[in-house]
């Protein structure tokens, strides 16, 4: 999803794609934290309300937001490491 976002020819689907890269790494996260957040009050409605920001129909939503501020400058630092990784995954399976 993050080279297709990346790639040269944008299309309407960026937006879409760019939530799904943002949900990606927040349910990462959330698989380590869960286990000690769910005890807050309020927490999946607090889940609840950060997923509709970052679905929301605006221009300062919550997937461009985070993406544009934390998960594409840590991408473009560390994007030809990721590509010799899976280039290495995919010639031995």
């Amino acid at each position: 999803s993050i080279k297709a976002i990346e790639s040269p020819n944008k299309t309407d689907d960026t937006t879409w794609l760019t939530y799904w890269v943002v949900y990606g790494f927040f349910s990462i996260a959330e698989s380590f934290s869960d286990i000690f957040l769910y005890w807050f009050p309020f927490y999946y409605a607090g889940k609840c309300l950060f997923l509709v920001w970052c679905m929301a129909p605006v221009t300062w939503n919550g997937s461009q937001v985070l993406y544009q501020n934390l998960i594409r400058p840590c991408f473009l630092k560390h994007h030809e490491t990721v590509d010799k990784v899976l280039g290495n995954l995919g010639t031995k399976a």
